[in-house]
């Protein structure tokens, strides 16, 4: 039997995300005094009891309040069609509004089980506020208070209870939100198209798409699978500069947006072909650089450009982004799908690099093949010697050198490693990371005691080149 997917709608502010991270007990949903915050359907896992869910948030409904409402209200019906629960949230504080009533109608004309949740109850008498919301013709509120978790629990049990939903209904088997599967983050400036790029992926809109800088404002997770292989895409907030970014709501956004970055396995930077490559674009992919994260360029809005726009983007990505000679970019167009199939099989095998078992013999070979090449600089007079390698962890690959006075290694033989190292191995897409390693000298720090007879000839010694 499958998980009962339950739908938190309601008016814009009433108090839906912090119920979603509750009932999830994570915190997925960005939540924030102000209005309008949620667009796009946040799923989530919850369990009470033996019982599990699947929680989906919705933007607010009711009344317009900004250009994308439309938008946020096709998401919202989606929601409702899937759900076999729907949770009405109403704010107690405020009392019943026309949206309230007309969201009623809504969902009973859908033959949907709801409950009317009465969020927002601290310092209120329930029955007093109550009392309003009987007009709504959803029954007797059930009042909570979901900044603190009060009345969630018993909420949650009630409606699982009364829908049929408990632990014998769910031994027969469990199907949940698949979240396994190659975690790809979607990353890049505000407007180039990254919503737009998961809608083409996935083949549905997924994910709220408008001609408008910040539509995206939390990090959603959308699993699918392609040709047998399971992907998890993260679509996430566009990053400015820091000086353009004022509201506090945005700074969260980015923070998501890092998060998502480090909990992903492969990040897809995507560029818009339509502008120059910013220092902005520049700082980001080396964010990912330093998490260590598979990284694949995709060129986007390519479709349509003149030759020489071409030329002038494959020059700006040769200047500057050169350090990033080992990810490929691919030239797509989100709106139209042109080359976002091959987009995958780069993830896949950016994946597949990142991920790989390095042969430890293999990996003493390449060592000696480099240093023989191309011996190691002289530190006081000394050769720095390599003198072997084994691989210290996966996702990036990081390969471990013991030798001698590694610390004095140049920056420049480092990379002069990694780039063997890269090219023998083939690890595209994915930063190697180099750990050197000196053993300690067991005499360090360490003074012979001298022999009796050896003062003697010491002190004959000195003696002699005083005299001299």
């Amino acid at each position: 039997m499958k998980n009962p997917v339950i739908a938190l709608v309601g008016r814009p502010n009433v108090g839906k995300s912090t119920l979603f991270n509750q009932l999830t007990r994570t915190r997925d949903a960005l939540v924030a005094d102000f209005p309008g915050l949620t667009r796009d359907r946040q799923y989530g896992m919850g369990r009470v009891g033996p019982v599990p869910y699947v929680v989906v948030d919705t933007g607010g409904l009711g009344e317009p309040d900004d250009a994308t409402w439309h938008h946020m209200q096709r998401q919202a019906m989606r929601a409702l069609d899937e759900a076999d629960i729907v949770l009405l949230l109403v704010d107690a504080r405020i009392g019943v509004t026309p949206g309230d009533d007309a969201l009623a109608r809504e969902i009973r004309e859908r033959g949907k089980a709801v409950w009317l949740v009465m969020n927002k109850t601290d310092g209120v008498d329930p029955d007093v506020a109550g009392a309003d919301f009987h007009s709504l013709g959803l029954g007797k509120p059930w009042p909570i208070a979901a900044v603190h978790g009060r009345g969630v629990r018993q909420l949650i049990e009630a409606v699982l209870a009364d829908q049929g939903f408990d632990e014998e209904s769910q031994a027969q088997g469990n199907e949940a939100i698949d979240t396994r599967g190659i975690p790809v983050a979607i990353v890049g400036r505000p407007n180039v198209g990254k919503s737009t790029l998961v809608n083409r992926l996935i083949g549905e809109e997924r994910v709220l798409v408008y001609d408008m800088p910040g539509t995206t404002r939390d990090a959603i997770k959308v699993p699918f699978e392609r040709d047998g292989q399971a992907f998890v895409l993260i679509d996430t907030a566009g990053v400015r500069r820091r000086s353009r970014v004022h509201e506090t709501v945005e700074k969260f956004s980015i923070i998501k947006t890092l998060q998502a970055i480090e909990a992903a396995r492969v990040v897809i930077m995507v560029l818009d072909a339509q502008q120059q490559i910013s220092d902005q674009d520049a700082h980001l992919i080396g964010h990912v650089m330093q998490a260590g994260r598979g990284l694949v360029l995709a060129v986007n809005k390519w479709d349509g450009l003149e030759p020489n726009a071409r030329e002038r983007i494959r020059r700006e990505l040769d200047v500057k982004l050169g350090f990033l000679d080992f990810a490929r970019p691919r030239f797509i167009s989100a709106l139209h799908g042109t080359g976002v199939g091959r987009l995958l099989e780069e993830v896949v095998r950016v994946d597949e690099s990142a991920c790989r078992e390095l042969p430890t013999p293999e990996l003493n070979r390449i060592l000696k093949e480099a240093t023989e090449a191309h011996q190691p600089p002289l530190v006081r007079g000394r050769r720095i010697k390599l003198r072997y390698a084994h691989q210290g962890g996966r996702n990036p690959p990081t390969i471990v050198v013991h030798g001698n006075q590694t610390s004095s290694l140049p920056a420049s033989y480092k990379r002069y490693l990694i780039n063997h190292y890269r090219k023998m191995l083939r690890l595209w897409g994915t930063p190697i990371r180099l750990e050197l390693r000196t053993g300690d000298n067991p005499f360090s720090g360490r003074r012979n005691r001298l022999t009796p007879r050896q003062e003697r000839k010491r002190a004959r010694l000195i003696k002699h080149v005083k005299r001299k």
